[in-house]
Formats: structure tokens, C-alpha cells, sequence
């Protein structure tokens, strides 16, 4: 009877244990799944932030619609707002089946002439081809000088009545510092090879040979600007003594002056001129893998500094 009893009792205690130690896997395999899934949730969130994932919405999914291209910030080559990326949306944007019209929104003070210029070349090659879609900019806070130069190549461009637009100059700005250098003691020893590769070299005095000729250049990528102006405005540009100053004026200025064509938002321009409201965003948008790219690529250059480059870029602002 004993030995029943016991047998009994150990069963149960097997039973317990068993049931505990399944209890336990059961625990343990909710506790990964959900820490998993946890993960999984965090890291969807960071490819979002980062822009690893969902840069573009595919516009051949979207029935008609009226095509959205921004231009912000400063215009150049390092930045995300250079030619190679405008340049593949508007190609995305004209060759989608289902554009009826590109806007190209544009809040930039300017920057490089020549992604500026490459811009505008290929805006006008794209209108050329495909002449039953058209492109308008649409300008919020700012559009001036590089950003002016590509707006230029527009079938219109809309302003809020108090954007800033123009700005028709050039640059190329620096420092000198021969002044300080004397008042310290501090002895500048630059040696060269070719009797101008010291060009503009801020610690040194100021050539009036170099100073002349970067007047002359400023003056000839000028003259580029305003041939490109003149032929994107046309007829409707009243030019004035002022017009190429480097001078900017209100977007209701500058319809007057026939730098801009009529006030208008991006919603209003895609419902009552294009006539299609479906706006859908083409922007090509920097992923986090560029970003850290190009910080590794800046982090190398400053490590190996080249051989002596003196002159600030050119800018068009």
C-alpha cells in the first residue's frame, strides 16, 4: 500500500515537473517571439528615419497624377540637392506613363552654376521631348540665383506673393588674413610650381593680375546666367538696369518685372492648371548608406588634402 502511495506521489511530482518545465519553454518562446518582434519594430522605424527604405512612391501605381520634384537647400554637388539626383527625377517624372504634369517646388538659395546648369539643360531637353507635359516651378520661400537659373528653363513659374526671387549674380567669396599675419610674426612660406597656382591664396597679398581675372571669369559665368534667363523668360521679361544686379525682389515684384508669371501653390497649380490633383512625389531623397557615405568620402579628403587648391567655389547667390 505504501509503495502504491509513493509510486502515485512520484507520478504526480513527474506531472508537476513536466507541466512546470513545459511552462517555462512556453514562457521562453513568447518572450523571443515578442523580443523579435520588438526588434523588428524598432528597426522599421530607423530604415524609415534613415530613408533606407520608401524614398519614392512608384507613380504608375497611382492612376493620373501631377508629379512633385523638390529643390531645397543649397545646390552642389556634395549636398542632396545636386544634378544627379534632380536630374533622375525629372527623368522618372516625365517618362511615367501617368504624368500629366511635373511641379518642381523650389525653396533654394542657389549654389553651383554648373549642377544648376546641368539642370536646366536637361529641363529643357525633357520638355523638348515630351511636349505635351509640362513643367512649372513653384516657388515657396526662396528662389533665388542657382535656384532662379533653373527655374528659368520653366513653362511658368508661380511665387507666393512674398517669396524671394532673383538674385542674377555671382560669387566668390574669401578671406584674407596677410594683416593678422603681421601683427602675430607669422612668416607665410608657400612654394609653387607654375607662377600662378598660388591663386588667391588668402595668406598672401592680393595679386591685382588674379584680381582681374576673376573678375573676368565671374563676369563670363554672369553672362551665362542672364543668356539663360533671356531665353527661358522670353518676351515676358522686362529687364531693367537692376534686373541682373544680384538684387532679389518679392514674389508680386516679380511678376511685375516678368521673373515669375502668377501666384500660386502647389496644390492650386496641380487642381486648376495641370487640372489633375493627385500629387505624387518623385524626389529622389538621400538614404542614410549615401549620407554615411559621402561622410566617409569627406572624412578621407580631409585626411589627404590634395595639392594646395586656394579659391573658394564659384556660387550662384
Amino acid at each position: 500500500m505504501i509503495e502504491e502511495n509513493n509510486k502515485w506521489e512520484r507520478g504526480v511530482l513527474e506531472k508537476l515537473a513536466m507541466s512546470a518545465i513545459q511552462e517555462q519553454r512556453r514562457a521562453r518562446h513568447w518572450g523571443i517571439f515578442f523580443k523579435v518582434l520588438t526588434f523588428g519594430y524598432l528597426f522599421l522605424l530607423l530604415f524609415l528615419a534613415m530613408g533606407w527604405v520608401g524614398d519614392k512612391v512608384d507613380g504608375s501605381l497611382s492612376g493620373k497624377h501631377t508629379a512633385l520634384i523638390d529643390l531645397t537647400g543649397i545646390i552642389s554637388a556634395e549636398s542632396n540637392t545636386n544634378a544627379d539626383n534632380l536630374i533622375g527625377s525629372l527623368q522618372d517624372a516625365f517618362e511615367d506613363k501617368n504624368t500629366a504634369g511635373v511641379l518642381l517646388r523650389c525653396n533654394s538659395p542657389g549654389g553651383s552654376p554648373v549642377q544648376a546648369g546641368l539642370v536646366n539643360d536637361e529641363i529643357r531637353r525633357l520638355r523638348g521631348l515630351h511636349p505635351g507635359i509640362p513643367l512649372y516651378v513653384v516657388v515657396e520661400d526662396m528662389c533665388a540665383s542657382g535656384g532662379y537659373f533653373i527655374a528659368a528653363a520653366a513653362d511658368k513659374i508661380y511665387v507666393n506673393k512674398a517669396s524671394i526671387v532673383g538674385s542674377i549674380g555671382v560669387l566668390m567669396d574669401g578671406f584674407g588674413f596677410t594683416g593678422t599675419m603681421q601683427k602675430l610674426g607669422v612668416e607665410r612660406r608657400l612654394m609653387t610650381a607654375g607662377k600662378n597656382k598660388g591663386f588667391m591664396d588668402p595668406f598672401s597679398p592680393l595679386n591685382p593680375k588674379h584680381k582681374e581675372f576673376t573678375a573676368n571669369l565671374l563676369e563670363d559665368i554672369h553672362r551665362q546666367f542672364i543668356d539663360v534667363v533671356k531665353q527661358g523668360r522670353g518676351k515676358r521679361l522686362k529687364e531693367t538696369p537692376e534686373t541682373f544686379s544680384g538684387l532679389f525682389w518679392t514674389g508680386d515684384t516679380a511678376i511685375r518685372m516678368g521673373l515669375a508669371d502668377e501666384i500660386g501653390s502647389v496644390d492650386a497649380v496641380a487642381r486648376d492648371v495641370i487640372k489633375v490633383d493627385n500629387i505624387v512625389d518623385f524626389t529622389t531623397r538621400e538614404g542614410f548608406a549615401d549620407r554615411l557615405a559621402k561622410k566617409l568620402g569627406a572624412g578621407v579628403a580631409s585626411a589627404f588634402p590634395g595639392l594646395g587648391a586656394q579659391v573658394g567655389g564659384v556660387t550662384l547667390r
